[in-house]
């Protein structure tokens, strides 16, 4: 299966990349490298430097590779900074990510996992964190 691993240069997304190819997948890592490394990147993945914000280039990301499922890595998550600047969360965690689902649905790309963080939650009651 080829996946697009979006925030595959990241800690998460580069550990995820890796097993997929171990396992024999095709991987189309997608990132702007804000947060991520290049070295990070597995080499065996396909690499493409990019932003979300960027319809054209998360468009151009679905013509060129023959996309089958999603991963999604890439996301700001530092609790104390969305606090002081919410709109900048707002813009790249969901109308970004919104680009993403958007061009997924129009290549009819149905297999998608948003990946979220433990800053979604309060203090936990009890750890492990349970779905409940």
């Amino acid at each position: 299966m080829n996946i697009l691993v979006t925030g595959g240069a990241g800690y998460i997304g580069s550990i995820v990349t890796e097993e997929l190819i171990k396992q024999g997948d095709g991987v189309v890592v997608f990132d702007n490298l804000y947060y991520g490394h290049r070295a990070a990147v597995y080499p065996e993945a396909a690499f493409v430097e990019g932003d979300l914000a960027d319809r054209v280039a998360v468009k151009s990301l679905f013509d060129t590779h023959d996309i089958e499922a999603v991963m999604h890595f890439a996301s700001h998550t530092l609790v104390g900074e969305s606090m002081e600047q919410p709109f900048k969360y707002l813009g790249d965690n969901v109308t970004n990510g919104l680009n993403l689902l958007q061009e997924a649905v129009a290549h009819d790309v149905r297999r998608f996992i948003l990946s979220s963080s433990a800053s979604l939650f309060a203090d936990p009651e009890r750890v492990p964190i349970d779905e409940e």
